[in-house]
């Protein structure tokens, strides 16, 4: 990075965050603080209106921002691309703010830019699920969730559990403080909140949140909670091992199971390890492989196996 590019980037670093010091800026460019002290002089000489607070930081004067940036055509089509993806998977508020930048950012670019972004973006495509009534509710529930976020209120709601409970019932009505919200490929948006019938801090798929309202009670977010840190606990105590046919291992890799920790191709099979919360989590995967897998343990898991099976046979 040269010095026009760092002075920039200075710039744009002050108007992302309201007040920095000369430490955090060193770090972020990866220079000397006495570097960053000199770009400051030349800033200011340059009339950029630079505020110095001692023992604070520095800032840019409110109300000074840059002139139109120019992109590069990678960091345009990345950005008309991850614009996309906001109009499709966020709820409708999101999705029409994604379509507008989306054609700001179109607006701003050269002509030359703007046709070889147009030209690199048509030969990409992000594949989307259908309009399912599960996505769709799944996009309403976001943005009642991302109000209650925003006005720091607990919600409540109705969740059903993809594995029964020892009493065979999958329903439950939570009221939890939302604290953020993730989206994971395989299982689409989860809700990270803090339970208080479990009085821990709990994920919910939101397209198995129904009759979700937000109540007038407020929370408080934690001090020590971070959602780009956070790691949740690692409860999955039982490890269940299978052997899959060979011809099929590589259907079996593809499949990416969020349970799986190890597999080895092995000369009588490919051999797996999972481990997880209970067993059942893993039966209907289990089962789709139909002949071509082998259970070898625990035992209580390949009885409960044997059990589904006998199940089927007299269906058929």
């Amino acid at each position: 990075m040269n010095k026009t590019e760092r002075l920039l980037a200075i710039v744009i670093e002050l108007q992302r965050s309201r007040l920095q010091t000369a430490d955090e800026l060193a770090e972020v460019l990866g220079v000397s603080v006495r570097t960053i002290y000199r770009d400051m002089q030349a800033l200011s000489e340059a009339g950029v209106p630079i505020i110095g607070e001692t023992g604070l930081g520095y800032s840019l004067m409110e109300g000074y921002f840059l002139p139109p940036i120019s992109f590069t055509v990678e960091e345009a089509v990345s950005l008309v691309l991850g614009a996309e993806f906001i109009e499709k998977r966020f709820d409708p508020a999101f999705r029409s703010s994604a379509r507008s930048s989306s054609k700001k950012i179109e607006a701003i670019l050269s002509g030359p830019i703007r046709e070889e972004t147009s030209r690199i973006q048509g030969g990409i495509r992000l594949l989307h699920q259908d309009e399912m009534a599960v996505m769709l509710r799944e996009k309403e529930h976001l943005g009642i969730i991302r109000e209650a976020m925003l006005e720091s209120k607990k919600i409540r709601f109705t969740y059903n559990k993809r594995v029964a409970r020892a009493d065979g019932g999958r329903v439950t009505v939570r009221t939890v403080s939302p604290f953020g919200l993730a989206h994971d490929e395989q299982n689409g948006w989860l809700l990270l909140a803090f339970c208080e019938l479990r009085k821990d801090i709990r994920h919910f798929r939101v397209s198995r949140i129904s009759d979700l309202t937000v109540t007038d009670e407020p929370f408080q977010l934690p001090d020590h909670f971070n959602l780009q840190s956070y790691r949740p606990k690692d409860t999955r105590g039982i490890q269940v091992c299978a052997i899959f046919n060979s011809d099929i291992a590589d259907r079996v890799e593809e499949a990416n199971n969020y349970y799986m920790e190890t597999a080895e191709a092995r000369e009588d099979g490919y051999h797996a390890t999972f481990r997880v919360r209970e067993p059942e989590e893993l039966l209907s995967w289990m089962l789709g492989w139909g002949a071509d897998v082998v259970i070898t343990e625990p035992e209580s898991f390949r009885n409960r196996i044997r059990e589904e099976i006998s199940k089927m046979q007299e269906r058929y």
